[in-house]
């Protein structure tokens, strides 16, 4: 039984966002395909203005493994390196489909942000893009402070099928004896590739993002589906969650993932992992990337960036 449908969003923008969503839902995913996806979201992108002046942006290659990324950096004497690891459902997304994003984060937390251009399904499975982002952060936390002049603690950070590239990163880590980020953060994030949690049912169509569209990003990443509840892939079925990095996990009422999200960060706190956690209300999926479109998207985001302000705060 789905959930109420009644528009109970944050500001008058959220509903009609969601109501042009519903009265045109499109083709879904699984239909269209990587590439079409990713040019429609280049038109998205190009469509949107451009996220604030930055005063220095360079594009680099990064890791043992030459990793595509994007360094903004807000002042010379940035506190603290956030990687960044964007959304996509594994498949699309890249440097630009979040660059204002990560501007904003940069001014916001006066950190520098490393944007990781990790490789996607389906021309890349699983593990492909879990060893990238773990090679930047290895680079970041042992070699950025000297080759780019980067000072301070080093946070892994992802929105969406990002933040459980983030959690995995953080997880193979430990495993391997770091260098483990000093803080995760968490946004919206896929951790059940099985998509077994209430809320993928309850509000699986009509909010912006589909269960179905997730399901086919999950396909194209994992395409065994005896492997999606494996804790490689899925981070909430991992038994030991302890000795991970603190975490900042931050889910929206109207998400298909909220559920999943809030068990990981259940699941966390249990294992005595220090955790901020909270469930914006009548918010979507993808508030990071909304700002232009939302007042209240705009402001949740600033509450994610002032989160990550504050843990800089506290680590230094």
């Amino acid at each position: 039984m789905a959930e109420p449908t009644d528009l109970s969003l944050a500001d008058a923008e959220l509903v009609a966002f969601v109501e042009a969503v519903r009265q045109d839902l499109g083709p879904p995913a699984r239909a269209v395909g990587a590439a079409e996806l990713r040019r429609l979201q280049r038109l998205r992108v190009e469509a949107r203005p451009q996220g604030p002046e930055i005063p220095w942006i360079e594009d680099l290659t990064v890791g043992s493994t030459a990793v595509r990324a994007r360094l903004y950096r807000p002042s010379a004497a940035a506190r603290a390196l956030v990687v960044f690891l964007h959304g996509g459902m594994w498949t699309i997304g890249d440097l630009e489909s979040h660059d204002r994003a990560c501007r904003r984060l940069a001014l916001k937390t006066d950190t520098a942000v490393l944007s990781v251009d990790f490789r996607r399904a389906p021309e890349h499975r699983w593990p492909a893009a879990v060893d990238d982002c773990v090679d930047v952060i290895r680079w970041a936390s042992t070699s950025a402070g000297s080759s780019a002049g980067i000072a301070g603690p080093t946070i892994v950070m992802g929105d969406s099928s990002g933040g459980n590239l983030a959690a995995l990163s953080c997880l193979r880590l430990r495993d391997e004896g770091g260098p483990l980020p000093a803080a995760q953060i968490l946004v919206y994030p896929n951790t059940d590739l099985t998509l077994s949690h209430p809320s993928a049912r309850t509000k699986a169509t009509g909010w912006g993002l589909s269960t179905d569209d997730v399901a086919w990003g999950a396909e194209q990443w994992v395409p065994d589906p005896s492997r999606r509840a494996d804790p490689d892939v899925s981070p909430v079925f991992n038994s030991n969650l302890r000795g991970l990095p603190p975490a900042v996990v931050v889910t929206a009422e109207h998400d298909p993932l909220r559920d999943e999200g809030d068990a990981y960060a259940a699941r966390l706190a249990a294992a005595d992992v220090p955790v901020r956690h909270r469930c914006e209300a009548g918010m979507v999926h993808g508030f990071l990337t909304l700002d232009t479109i939302s007042p209240a998207a705009a402001a949740a985001g600033d509450r994610v960036f002032a989160d990550v302000a504050d843990l800089v705060i506290r680590l230094q």
